[in-house]
């Protein structure tokens, strides 16, 4: 590729995790597929479940709803093209392709990390105000919160695209990761970058340090709300409607605030594009099991909708 500053020319070489060892493609290949379809298929089952049985339409299932379908989303814009280059083995991703996948990672992880935010308040509401749950909680409410997340999670996404987009690249465009990963994509640019930096921070401590502190927050009056009951049944089960929600808060962050934590301390750019796989591939995949195992609607649900399938059987077809 010939030096210059013509961004439109420009191509990334997304190096991910063993170029050196050619001999373990298939296996990251084989494992990365099984693992994009089970977080497809997993997180399809729980909006299948809350689509079909009426007792889950409430806040909480419309809610994980949208997170299962934020997370198949979030997925689905990394996995596929990994896939593609391992298959093709082409390490090739275009400057256009690279800046819209970069948009639609920050738009599906900041949506995550919002509607992680409303559940928390949904679950607030439910266990400190529970007498007017349904009333703030209506569906205006629930529609509202939904759409908020989702203008804010795209004004996010073009703000970071468009000052990406001002940048020129010139050499050395191989980025070591499996996705165009934002900090990544900028530190690579020829131009100046601080006002990208100065935008990232803020936007971080804003977007992702705010939702978290209200999470805490949500979560401290639930706790003093249910160390009131005076009953053990009443606190467990309490405790129980939270605990699929709380598992899910703590893997993300603990797995988002890992990545970050790590590229701090090492300069290692192979660890921080291995623990990256926890906030953008696993995690997603996991959510669907939390859910499942740790709440007996979804499981009841669950149990319906697979048994109405097997019912059915397959198709006859038309003599």
């Amino acid at each position: 590729m010939e030096q210059g500053n013509d961004t439109q020319l420009s191509e990334f070489f997304l190096l991910g995790f063993s170029e050196n060892q050619p001999q373990i493609q298939p296996l990251i290949f084989g494992l990365f597929l099984s693992m994009y379809l089970v977080t497809v298929f997993g997180n399809l089952l729980i909006i299948m479940a809350i689509v079909v049985d009426s007792h889950l339409h409430t806040p909480m299932y419309f809610f994980l709803s949208n997170l299962s379908f934020v997370d198949i989303c979030f997925t689905s814009t990394t996995v596929p093209k990994m896939l593609v280059n391992i298959q093709t083995q082409s390490k090739v991703i275009t400057y256009a392709g690279c800046i819209t996948q970069m948009y639609f990672l920050l738009l599906f992880s900041g949506l995550d990390i919002f509607l992680l935010t409303v559940m928390a308040y949904d679950r607030y509401v439910a266990i400190c105000h529970p007498l007017h749950y349904m009333i703030i909680m209506n569906t205006r409410r629930c529609g509202l919160l939904i759409l908020a997340c989702w203008i804010i999670g795209i004004l996010n996404s073009l703000l970071h695209s468009f000052l990406v987009l001002r940048l020129s690249f010139c050499t050395n465009l191989e980025i070591p990761h499996f996705f165009c990963e934002l900090n990544q994509v900028v530190h690579h640019a020829c131009s100046d970058v601080f006002l990208n930096d100065m935008v990232i921070y803020i936007t971080a401590m804003l977007l992702a340090v705010g939702p978290l502190s209200g999470i805490l927050y949500s979560y401290s009056k639930i706790v003093s709300s249910i160390r009131a009951i005076s009953s053990s049944q009443g606190k467990y089960k309490a405790f129980s409607t939270c605990a699929s929600h709380l598992s899910v808060v703590s893997l993300f962050y603990c797995t988002l605030l890992g990545v970050y934590l790590s590229s701090a301390v090492t300069q290692n750019p192979h660890a921080t594009a291995t623990a990256s796989l926890m906030y953008t591939v696993v995690t997603p995949m996991l959510n669907p099991f939390i859910y499942s195992l740790r709440n007996k609607d979804i499981k009841k649900a669950l149990k319906i909708l697979l048994g109405s399938v097997s019912r059915r059987g397959p198709i006859d077809s038309p003599s």
